[in-house]
């Protein structure tokens, strides 16, 4: 639900009135377990015991990768006293932190979700090294080693890029089956910056987006390039054209912009299905005006609100009574991802948000 209060409003016109605490403890428990039950299959599937399922066997699949944003809320000094004899108020912090985001789901001939099909969303608060292992770890168990394709579809995040060779022999897909999209609306971006650090008149700037995007839609980036490397030195190569150059070049080289061959095999040429999934698990219900999460709630809200918008509901808490029937205690903790030095992050980013949630 949007809040607690809504979803306490929702459980009270059902006939189960209960107090905003509570709804709270619930879903402070609940989230707890979901995370338990996903860390014991993610250590099975390191260990190499937790066997492929056949849901994507045969079928066509798209998977993203993004990042949102949330305010965590840190307490750095602790309220001494209640009420009239407090001594010491309680003072926090408020950070942005980026909670990454996957979605994967089947595709249509046009690149499309297909219709009638249900999404797999899931995410974390942890570095790009566990968001990517995470992305791995579903791919597999749901079986797209035996896909009849699979297209990565992410903007010019490097944390992304960079691992995807990883995953593509972690999951085990076969050469030929794994395609790489850089989202069409990035490209286009790039491209309308780098005419505007060329400083050309309003006219002219706005006839060559339209051929030089023509081009780039059609796949001619080499041309693309050309054309703006002959207009940066015309114009005496400006500090501003040198990013959006490059970030064009580089994926250029590395085949991310073939877009008129990925629309003759009907993949998906954009990243909206990520977008959307970002709006709607992270910006509708983690982020917004003064809201702030504890520590220890924020990825379990994650996890519990993706199962929601995913329409998963259902499935998710049958797969956790399983889990849990067979063991109740509830703990999880990320551990160091199961991946090569090399590709670990380079960048210091914080710890993972909850060492360890305790029922």
């Amino acid at each position: 639900m949007p809040s607690y209060q809504v979803a306490r409003r929702e459980l009270a016109a059902r006939g189960t009135p209960l107090g905003i605490k509570v709804v709270h403890r619930l879903a402070r428990q609940l989230g707890a377990a979901v995370l338990t039950s996903r860390t014991r299959d993610l250590l099975c599937w390191r260990a190499g015991v937790l066997p492929p399922g056949t849901e994507l066997v045969g079928r066509r699949v798209a998977a993203m990768v993004d990042g949102g944003r949330t305010r965590i809320r840190t307490v750095i000094r602790k309220q001494k006293g209640k009420g009239k004899g407090k001594k010491q108020r309680r003072r926090y912090k408020a950070e942005w932190r980026e909670p990454k985001l996957l979605i994967i789901f089947e595709i249509d001939n046009q690149g499309r979700m297909k219709k009638k099909t249900r999404p797999w969303i899931d995410g974390t608060f942890a570095g790009p090294d566990e968001a990517m292992e995470l992305l791995a770890f579903h791919l597999q168990r749901l079986g797209a080693a035996q896909a009849e394709v699979v297209v990565f579809v992410a903007d010019g995040a490097p944390w992304v890029w960079d691992r995807l060779d990883w995953v593509e022999r972690r999951v085990g897909l076969a050469a030929g089956r794994a395609v790489r999209v850089l989202d069409w609306c990035h490209a286009g971006h790039n491209l309308s910056l780098a005419l505007e650090a060329l400083g050309l008149p309003e006219a002219e700037r706005q006839r060559q987006y339209k051929e030089l995007r023509y081009c780039l839609r059609e796949g001619w980036w080499v041309l693309v390039v050309d054309t703006l490397q002959r207009l940066g030195a015309a114009a005496g190569n400006p500090k501003g054209l040198e990013q959006p150059l490059g970030y064009l070049t580089k994926h250029g080289e590395a085949g991310h912009l073939d877009y008129k061959r990925l629309r003759r095999r009907g993949l998906p040429q954009g990243s909206g299905a990520i977008e959307s999934a970002i709006r709607r698990v992270i910006n509708l219900r983690l982020k917004g005006p003064g809201l702030m999460w504890h520590e220890d709630n924020a990825e379990g809200a994650l996890a519990l609100r993706a199962a929601a918008v995913s329409e998963r509901w259902e499935e998710t808490m049958t797969w956790v009574r399983e889990k849990m029937g067979r063991d109740r205690q509830m703990g999880w903790q990320w551990v160091a991802p199961d991946m090569p030095a090399e590709l670990k992050a380079d960048v210091p980013i914080e710890p993972p948000l909850i060492q360890k949630a305790v029922a």
